[in-house]
């Protein structure tokens, strides 16, 4: 069976495991359903529902993981930039600019350069791990909706 994946502010995706038998009804002469019957209706819509909760949160974890992993990319590049103002501090402290200033001025500028491009990545890629739920929240909410409907099923 395909696998259908929500997006939000989509409608919850209903992707049902078996097909959606019709509720159990009074037969033609009026006899009423067994207790029987209406237990295993329960306990197969109650199953039903705990594997489409359980397709929803794999969804949700798995688009928080992609932001998590591109949060986590801006951070290596803010690491790498890090590393990169060391290495051109030492490098312009020999070469760079000994023509034009003093030679402290001018390592002291090219490391500047460097240290804002590495605090510009550093922030954006903090801001945007900020942003990574990890909890499933459209799968808590529908879990608490749930529970709410087995409590006061007529309301």
């Amino acid at each position: 069976m395909a696998t259908s994946y929500w997006e939000p502010g989509a409608a919850r995706p209903y992707a049902p495991h078996e097909p959606v038998r019709q509720p159990v009804m009074p037969s033609a002469d009026g006899a009423e359903p067994s207790l029987g019957e209406l237990v295993g209706e329960i306990g197969s819509d109650l199953s039903r529902l705990v594997r489409d909760e359980i397709d929803l949160a794999k969804a949700e974890i798995k688009q928080e993981s992609a932001k998590a992993g591109k949060a986590f990319g801006m951070l290596g590049g803010a690491g790498y930039a890090g590393h990169l103002v060391l290495l051109m501090g030492s490098l312009t402290a020999m070469f760079a600019l000994a023509h034009v200033m003093d030679l402290a001025w001018a390592a002291l500028v090219v490391t500047a350069v460097w240290a804002v491009a590495g605090a510009v990545l550093y922030t954006a890629g903090r801001a945007r791990l900020r942003a990574v739920h990890v909890k499933p929240e459209q799968t808590v909410q529908t879990l608490k909706e749930d529970a709410q409907w087995a409590r006061h099923p007529t309301s």
